[in-house]
């Protein structure tokens, strides 16, 4: 029985089609997962995510521990019946938030020391903890704890978090193992920073624990994109090819595009959201089946700009959103200056959106060969 197959690969890039088989159903690749930190896509209802067909979303399990708790979640069965959401569900490990948010952490061999910024109490994440919790929490694809830095460190400093991933991502596979539970798979995150030697070392020793997936971390958190992407499409040479690949947080949609001709299949991002929230929306400047033909495809519109008061146009006249069909750019703005809630659901609608055709394109130009 597969868990992934590569159904097609482009002949002009190592850009492929895939399909991953998780508990609650089968994902096609390349896709996008819209971010459902606290158990929730921002505005919208898990109803609205099927109506834009998102196939896959992303839980933070930092959040969800401090704040309802896991045991409040597995009251209700699991994190699916909690929110209602039938499809594939990933978490992350915690790490990110760990190492980004919580107060006065201190790592150790063992874990992380941490204290909630919600009440200050005292946490020590070991790499079986974070397995555990993401194994109550039900989810389809579990991410294993890993150590990042943030940009500029030391090549000591990158070794050093490489090194203790790899320790971790070895506690992780091992806690898989012992479960009985329905088969969660588990990804490995490569780190390693800008260094080419250490990404080989960390991607040669994770393929060695046997993941279901891999995951390129420690990217987009300050460092020239230009190395990042240098370090994508070198890791791509050592990642399994019959294994999914996850880029983590970066997703602007042209850096989507660029991924996609690397190898990449999985992207997650907060901007489709975030940009909403803030009047910010995605339009596509070409016909979406020439965009891999323009650098720049699309353009963002802001929407609170006092030239939009009295346009009557759609917000995209190439987009079949509900936010696209049923409003104009006239009344968004509106409801953005007037402070409506009604904006923040239809601009996330319409991003979300967005950012989902956008994968849906990727996957008809690599079957037409155009990527």
């Amino acid at each position: 029985m597969y868990m992934f197959k590569i159904k097609a690969i482009s002949k002009k890039s190592k850009a492929r089609i895939g399909q991953l088989k998780t508990s609650h159903g089968i994902v096609e690749s390349p896709f996008f997962l819209p971010i459902a930190t606290q158990a929730a896509v921002r505005n919208l209802t898990p109803e609205e995510l099927k109506i834009m067909r998102a196939q896959i979303i992303l839980s933070n399990t930092y959040h969800l521990f401090l704040r309802p708790g896991i045991k409040v979640i597995e009251k209700s069965g699991d994190l699916h019946k909690f929110m209602n959401w039938t499809g594939p569900i990933l978490t992350d490990s915690g790490g990110y938030q760990v190492f980004s948010l919580a107060k006065a952490r201190k790592i150790k061999p063992g874990g992380v020391k941490f204290k909630s910024e919600i009440d200050g109490k005292e946490f020590f994440l070991t790499p079986q903890k974070a397995i555990k919790i993401q194994q109550a929490l039900g989810s389809d694809i579990m991410m294993a704890l890993d150590v990042l830095v943030g940009y500029p460190y030391t090549y000591k400093e990158a070794e050093g978090a490489t090194r203790l991933t790899l320790r971790w991502a070895k506690k992780c596979k091992e806690e898989q193992l012992k479960s009985k539970r329905v088969k969660q798979l588990l990804f490995g995150i490569v780190q390693g920073g800008v260094y080419k030697d250490l990404r080989h070392w960390c991607a040669e020793e994770l393929t060695r624990m046997d993941f279901d997936g891999y995951a390129i971390g420690g990217l987009t958190v300050g460092e020239p994109v230009q190395k990042a992407f240098a370090i994508i499409r070198f890791l791509t040479n050592y990642l399994p090819i019959n294994k999914p690949r996850y880029l983590m947080g970066a997703g602007k949609p042209e850096q989507i595009v660029r991924a996609v001709k690397y190898g990449i299949d999985m992207f997650d991002c907060v901007l489709p959201t975030r940009h909403g929230r803030h009047g910010d929306l995605f339009i596509w400047k070409t016909r979406p089946a020439d965009f891999f033909k323009k650098r720049k495809f699309y353009e963002i519109l802001h929407i609170t700009n006092a030239k939009f008061k009295d346009d009557v146009r759609p917000l995209d006249s190439r987009c079949s959103c509900y936010a696209c069909q049923n409003f104009s750019r006239s009344y968004l703005h509106h409801l953005f200056r007037t402070h409506e809630p009604l904006a923040l659901r239809l601009a996330t609608i319409h991003n979300l959106s967005f950012y989902l055709d956008l994968m849906k394109e990727i996957k008809k130009a690599i079957k037409n060969g155009y990527l």
